[in-house]
């Protein structure tokens, strides 16, 4: 599975993209040109909601997933209007991208 990570904070970047890439995705850099099969989006990432309304438009079929603080209704609300497929807690988003991709490997 080919997912596009949206992350500034080089921590929560790094943890991510190290699990994902053990179990067997390629993690797209922000510029790639390749089509994603899931986009990822932190919603404390600088102008994450404007990210995903153009990301909506860019790949309308493709999921997007987006996480953040669990106190952060605003925020959630604001990412499903732009086009978030799904709203997930930052605690939540690792064990999350791992099930889609134990399902796609099935």
């Amino acid at each position: 599975m080919k997912i596009l990570l949206w992350a500034e904070d080089l921590m929560t970047k790094t943890r991510l993209q190290s699990a994902w890439k053990a179990a067997g995705a390629a993690v797209l850099p922000k510029n790639s040109e390749e089509m994603p099969e899931l986009i990822v989006m932190d919603l404390t990432a600088r102008d994450a909601v404007a990210h995903i309304e153009r990301l909506r438009a860019k790949h309308p079929a493709t999921d997007i997933l987006a996480f953040g603080p669990h106190v952060d209704a605003e925020g959630f609300n604001a990412a499903k209007a732009a086009g978030a497929t799904e709203l997930v807690s930052r605690g939540s988003v690792l064990d999350k991208v791992l099930g889609r991709l134990q399902r796609a490997a099935a």
